[in-house]
């Protein structure tokens, strides 16, 4: 069990984190969002349903399109199948399975106004539904195109992080370090870094969070093409000076990180977060390298699948031990 830190840390405690002390949980997950639940408000004022939908995966998105476009048919069949299919021309009436089947397709060729004209309403009610069904049809598809073209035009940075921080050998000291790649094809440039931590402490008996800006050993690239493995140095000006490998899997730590880049096919800035916990932070490993030359050194090989790559290392003696 993660516990909070007794003793004094030297570095001073800063107030721009946009977290209270007392704020609890883990500040960021590990998708960037901050993990924060709002309450006071309905669920329709506190969600934004735009920004939910261009947030979720891929797969998530097209399952609940598909998922409405069924349900919102089914509905329309049942309010056609009740009104009754004698409204309805064209009705394969052999038996009410095939009834139900007929009218589901003619639900779903009204909300998506193609009308083949095999089957077609009769009467006041059958043709006030279909108006309303296509009418309804064109603003769904409108909304959905809408929503595709914000999830492939919105400037993301495609960045990967490490699953794991590490706590690494390093210019004959020690340094905790992660490393993030770009996974596709875009073109990021200009790329830094800022990196804090939110570290449990324990006053006078009561447990708050203190926050630390860690200075990294490389704040800015210019392109960010290959793999970066950001480095902050362990030093007297670290908040992690003496922290033993007992403090690092037992005091309430969280490793905050935040990079901004452009890009240059979007000329926009792109921002991405990511963090780190008390149990995803490694005492003594460094990265294996995740880059090579190709066959006849004409390019680099960007393996991404050893991002998470480590092998056990030593670690030099450590001063200033706080245990």
């Amino acid at each position: 069990m993660a516990r909070g830190f007794r003793k004094k840390i030297r570095q001073k405690n800063t107030e721009n984190s946009g977290f209270g002390s007392n704020a609890s949980g883990r500040f960021i997950n590990k998708d960037g969002l901050p993990n924060v639940r709002r309450t006071g408000v309905n669920v329709f004022n506190r969600l934004s349903w735009y920004h939910t939908m261009l947030n979720l995966s891929s797969f998530r998105f097209i399952s609940y399109l598909v998922v409405a476009y069924i349900l919102i048919n089914l509905v329309f069949a049942m309010i056609y199948y009740l009104i009754g299919v004698e409204h309805l021309t064209g009705i394969d009436k052999s038996d009410p399975l095939n009834e139900f089947i007929d009218v589901f397709f003619f639900s779903s060729q009204t909300f998506t106004t193609v009308g083949y004209g095999r089957i077609a309403p009769v009467g006041f009610m059958a043709s006030l539904v279909a108006t309303f069904e296509a009418f309804l049809g064109l603003l769904t598809f409108a909304i959905a195109t809408g929503l595709f073209y914000g999830r492939f035009s919105r400037p993301r940075a495609y960045l990967r992080f490490s699953d794991i921080a590490l706590v690494a050998p390093f210019q004959d000291s020690t340094a905790l370090m992660f490393r993030l790649a770009p996974y596709k094809n875009n073109a990021l440039t200009d790329a830094d870094v800022i990196v804090s931590t939110a570290i449990e402490v324990i006053e006078n008996d009561v447990p708050k969070s203190n926050f630390y800006r860690l200075e990294t050993h490389l704040s800015k690239i210019n392109t960010l093409a290959l793999n970066w493995t950001v480095v902050h140095k362990i030093d007297e000006n670290s908040p992690f000076y003496g922290f033993s490998e007992h403090d690092f899997n037992n005091i309430d730590i969280e490793i905050i990180v935040q990079v901004r880049a452009f890009d240059e096919v979007f000329s926009n800035t792109v921002v991405q977060r990511s963090s780190y916990v008390t149990g995803e932070i490694v005492y003594g490993a460094k990265f294996v390298p995740m880059y090579y030359p190709n066959k006849g050194n004409l390019a680099t090989i960007l393996d991404l699948d050893k991002i998470n790559e480590y092998q056990k290392a030593e670690l030099p003696a450590q001063t200033g031990n706080k245990e």
